[in-house]
């Protein structure tokens, strides 16, 4: 059953590493965007792509299609954006470039939402603030951020009620190490798939 929770994916980044809209990516013959919605589409009753782009994702024709409210404020004003137009209390965001999204840890993370404004994981590295989720409670203290160009995700955390998802529940989901890697480069393409499956 689908939660009543909305499923933010951000793809507005400028992909200037990559030099390709990164959403469109195949690995393993599977485009990153098709993954994601996949997994979103058994698991939020809403879905929002947040993008500068929208020309491109037309063909998703159950995700709506959302333009930044604040131009050029990075991954913050892209979740500021997810949640001002998001119809539910909370939401889960995550980047267009994540191939190894778990469905089953997404779902751990929405079964615990209740009296937190943000449940994000927490690894070694710190927290995990592009796999969250965050309830609409959390909007006036980005806007706040963004207005004052300070665009540090974890930034407004301070002012909100924070569950941090440690390491001994991210593990069962994590044994590859995978789980919140991203891709920036061709070379993390490369590194990901077969030699004759590169991009």
């Amino acid at each position: 059953m689908k939660s009543e929770v909305t499923g933010i994916i951000l793809a507005g980044g400028k992909n200037i590493r990559m030099g390709v809209n990164k959403a469109f990516l195949e690995i393993n013959g599977t485009r990153l965007i098709d993954n994601i919605l996949g997994i979103y589409r058994r698991l939020f009753a809403e879905i929002l792509i947040v993008t500068n782009d929208p020309l491109s994702y037309l063909e998703f024709d159950d995700a709506s299609v959302v333009t930044d409210i604040y131009k050029g404020k990075g991954p913050l004003g892209g979740i500021y954006t997810g949640l001002f137009y998001a119809k539910f209390p909370y939401a889960f965001a995550c980047p267009c470039d994540m191939p190894y999204l778990k469905e089953d840890f997404i779902a751990s993370l929405i079964g615990r939402i209740g009296r937190h404004d943000v449940i994000v994981p927490e690894t070694r590295d710190g927290y995990q603030p592009l796999h969250a989720v965050y309830s609409r409670a959390c909007l006036p203290s980005i806007k706040r951020l963004l207005l004052a160009d300070k665009l540090k995700i974890t930034g407004f955390y301070r002012d909100m009620r924070v569950l941090a998802v440690g390491e001994e529940h991210i593990l069962p989901f994590n044994s590859d190490g995978l789980l919140f890697r991203n891709l920036n480069t061709p070379q993390d393409v490369a590194d990901i798939q077969p030699p004759s499956a590169a991009v």
